[in-house]
């Protein structure tokens, strides 16, 4: 018995391994590759965010220097930051695509429906993450941009100004307000991108993506 037959006698890991990769799949075209393009940005994201939060710092006082220290101070940090930072930006485009791809297919109809539902809500995380993200360098672009943004939750009919109010932490934007946003996008955000993420994922090998359509012949 070789060392592969011993753990797979054990986990199971030959089943899950052709059931994850070995699976019988539509014949497709390139457009089906955005969801798989969507989440290996999030990987992207996902190692880069964890690398930049070792050297951020989530203060008024700290974080325009610490983002400028990243740049130009660490070994490779303008790398990792440029990736973070055209990954989000890439992120957004190819989930709004992915999302175009499905709604055009008619994929999100039965039995996807669930699927389709935990990839809205998977959109409107990826939006999140890129308004919780500007903030962060703490600049004069990003403050005014978040002011501004901020002040678009105030229009909500009747609870726009508490939202408003729990957004910033208060009346203006402050060192709490930039607290409330590096927790909301380092913890918050992640934990629900990755519950959803592998709730999407699930379905999508449980039920199988949809075939292209056809257009039928006139009779």
């Amino acid at each position: 018995m070789t060392l592969a037959d011993w753990i797979d006698d054990r986990t199971g890991w030959r089943r899950i391994w052709e059931t994850l990769f070995l699976r019988k799949i539509p014949k497709v075209n390139w457009l089906y590759t955005l969801g798989s393009a969507t989440l290996f940005v999030a990987i992207n994201q996902i190692v880069t965010g964890i690398l930049l939060s070792i050297y951020y710092v989530p203060s008024p006082q700290d974080a325009y220097a610490s983002v400028q220290y990243i740049t130009t101070g660490v070994s490779a940090g303008w790398l990792i930051r440029g990736l973070h930072h055209w990954g989000a930006s890439a992120m957004v485009l190819l989930a709004v695509l992915h999302m175009l791809r499905v709604i055009f297919h008619g994929a999100y109809k039965y039995p996807r429906e669930i699927t389709w539902f935990t990839g809205v809500l998977l959109l409107l995380i990826v939006f999140g993450f890129g308004f919780t993200g500007y903030l962060l360098p703490w600049d004069q672009k990003a403050y005014w941009a978040t002011t501004v943004g901020t002040r678009i939750i105030a229009v909500v009919p009747g609870i726009g100004e508490w939202l408003l109010r729990v957004a910033r932490g208060g009346d203006e934007l402050s060192a709490v307000t930039l607290t409330r946003f590096f927790g909301t996008h380092v913890w918050v955000l992640p934990a629900a991108l990755l519950v959803l993420l592998g709730i999407h994922l699930f379905l999508v090998v449980r039920i199988s993506i949809s075939a292209p359509p056809k257009r039928q012949r006139s009779k």
